[in-house]
């Protein structure tokens, strides 16, 4: 399965939607997308993984280099999950105390 990304900015924020897989295949895609945006002076995100099916290592290793990245800018990355297999692995590898993780893209902003 693909990766669909699209971003839009709301109340301050770029929520960038994710669908599908983000696996080693398709994990450059969304590291190509929060890379753009931080070349474009986008430095607070949202990623919203509502629609995520499936997330392996080199999926967070994206998340917590966009999350490195925006910090070098004083900005901030925000993560969207209610799913418990994704929760799962990020308590797993104890990324629950990097990220701020919501229920939902409102809290998140």
């Amino acid at each position: 399965m693909d990766l669909s990304l699209t971003a839009r900015a709301e109340g301050g924020r770029t929520v960038i939607e994710a669908a599908g897989v983000i696996d080693l295949y398709n994990a450059p895609k969304l590291r190509e997308k929060i890379a753009a945006l931080v070349d474009d002076g986008v430095y607070h995100l949202v990623i919203d993984l509502e629609r995520v099916e499936f997330l392996d290592s080199s999926g967070l290793g994206v998340l917590v280099g966009g999350l490195k990245r925006v910090r070098t800018h004083d900005g901030s990355l925000s993560l969207v999950c209610t799913q418990e297999r994704l929760l799962k692995i990020f308590r797993i590898t104890q990324l629950t105390k990097v990220f701020e993780i919501h229920p939902d893209v409102a809290s998140a902003i």
